[in-house]
């Protein structure tokens, strides 16, 4: 592994960096939105297993599902899988609406209609004699919130957090995703084994759970209060999430970046010049390799791949709980450590667990269902092998790649454009997924176990990339972020417009 590559992890700046309550209560309020989010995710997964959910909506998948014998291609379905993947669709042009909003009306304003989102669309869900129809629309609504939700909270919170807290607190987003999902898991598997016929039903109505969590502490982030002319609102809720009056420093700072701003009329077309092209590299590198690892499909998508390795239904919701569980916890590790041994760091130790555990899965799966993809009676220890590599992998991604992919692009941007960079990671993250999971089954049915192969041949790839070009951004204010990319070895001739040395002098 390479150094990391920092310029001056102190800048010169003497910002107050306090934890203070208040501060921990508003990124703590912003990250519950992660709750929803998370929740429909994970719900979406598992009531696809569901036979009473199969037989009302998808009948001929539900009979293929008893005909066909090769594992593989048991839900080799693109109907099937739309009803997943549209979330991601919807998810990515909400994500894009939402840039403009959050840079017009606040990042707090768009959390809440973030929300609404959330509530109209279980609202649609839940509607009394559903049809497919209704589900997809449902399904358009849950992905805008989805959307709105993952471009606003990680911005929101970084402009919030401390700098030598932002990590950790900018991870709470991520943990309470995790908390969904498997919150979604648990409910899932509970609801499986009714015998009304209409555990599906039941599990939508609970989604409303998500939605009780209010917003805590309704203040907008100082920067983004600046921009739209409230000097003095902003220099209040400064002072008041820093816990001191002694705020001058960074007051002035965010005075200049907030200047600096409004010289960009169009950020989306300021983002494709030449100074911006590192920072727009890995908002679209990152959300690609978190994908092409197979995140999203043994997150997100468990019990279908439990079910399609050959576990029962009720076994494979039951193991999907068990590796959520695994999720959030690792993700905690993630929230602990991030800020002591850097992003880099997490980053590529994660990727060693995730390619060991990938060659595992890809032996151990091969070994047992072979090419015809019958694998006859799986004994138990067989089971076990499994599910324990499958939870091993998806720790690895809870502590490393999975809140690393929305903390890193959320804090490299100069204000300028952040919120249209913020959009085009989550689009891009969102139209990678969907992408993934839409013909997950179609390619998991013709590459069969060579498919965690294959991801683990992108986890060398983007493990190069990271140690290669990533410099760290560990304890670096985020109005001072530019200075990274016009110190680093490889990035600054991107960037000419200012001379390192007289920033490097200035800091």
């Amino acid at each position: 592994m390479r150094e990391a590559f920092i310029p001056n992890e102190s800048f010169g700046r003497n910002y107050p960096q306090k934890l203070t309550f208040t501060v921990f209560m508003i990124c703590f309020g912003a990250a519950l939105s992660g709750l929803m989010a998370g929740y429909v995710l994970g719900m979406a997964g598992g009531v696809t297993l569901m036979d009473s959910f199969l037989k009302e909506f998808y009948p001929e998948v539900y009979q293929n599902h008893n005909i066909i014998n090769d594992q593989y291609c048991k839900f080799d379905s693109p109907i099937l899988t739309w009803f997943i993947s549209s979330l991601y669709l919807a998810a990515m042009i909400g994500s894009l609406l939402a840039s403009t909003f959050t840079r017009l009306y606040g990042r707090l304003e768009t959390r809440f209609f973030g929300n609404l989102f959330f509530h109209f669309g279980i609202m649609v869900w839940c509607f009394p004699q559903q049809q497919s129809s209704m589900l997809m629309v449902g399904c358009v609504l849950l992905g805008f919130g989805i959307g709105w939700t993952f471009q606003s909270v990680p911005i929101y919170i970084s402009e919030f957090a401390p700098y030598k807290y932002r990590g950790s607190l900018n991870m709470l987003f991520q943990l309470t995703i995790t908390i969904g999902i498997f919150v979604a898991n648990v409910f899932n598997y509970i609801f499986s084994r009714m015998e009304s016929g209409e555990e599906w039903f039941v599990n939508f109505v609970m989604t409303t759970l998500s939605l009780m969590f209010p917003l805590i502490f309704r203040l907008d982030t100082p920067i983004s209060l600046i921009v739209r002319g409230f000097n003095k609102r902003a220099k209040i809720t400064l002072i008041r999430i820093r816990g001191t009056t002694d705020v001058k420093e960074e007051f002035e700072d965010l005075l200049v970046a907030s200047e600096s701003s409004k010289v960009v009329k169009h950020p989306w077309v300021s983002l494709l010049k030449r100074q911006y092209r590192p920072q727009l590299t890995f908002a679209i590198v990152i959300p690609f390799f978190q994908q092409l690892t197979g995140m999203n499909v043994i997150v997100y998508n468990a019990p279908v791949l439990f079910k399609t390795i050959g576990f029962e239904a009720n076994a494979s919701l039951l193991f999907a709980m068990i590796t959520g569980c695994c999720n959030v916890i690792a993700t905690l590790v993630s929230i602990f450590t991030v800020d002591k041994f850097g992003r880099r760091s997490l980053f590529l130790k994660g990727v060693i667990q995730m390619f060991i555990c990938q060659i595992v899965i890809a032996i151990a799966i091969a070994c047992k269902f072979g090419f015809d993809g019958n694998p006859g009676m799986l004994p138990k220890w067989y089971v076990i092998v499994v599910v324990c590599g499958i939870c091993v992998y998806v720790t690895g991604i809870a502590w490393s790649w999975g809140p690393l992919g929305c903390l890193v692009p959320s804090e490299i941007f100069p204000l300028e454009v952040r919120s249209s960079a913020q959009s085009i990671t989550v689009s891009m993250n969102m139209i990678f997924t969907f992408v993934v999971i839409q013909n997950f089954t179609n390619i998991f049915c013709h590459m069969k176990f060579g498919l965690f192969i294959f991801f683990a041949c992108f986890i060398i790839v983007m493990s190069t990339f990271i140690d290669s070009l990533l410099p760290e951004t560990k304890e670096v204010p985020i109005e001072k972020m530019h200075v990274v990319w016009q110190s680093h070895p490889y990035w600054k001739k991107f960037d000419k417009q200012t001379d390192v040395t007289t920033i490097m002098n200035e800091y």
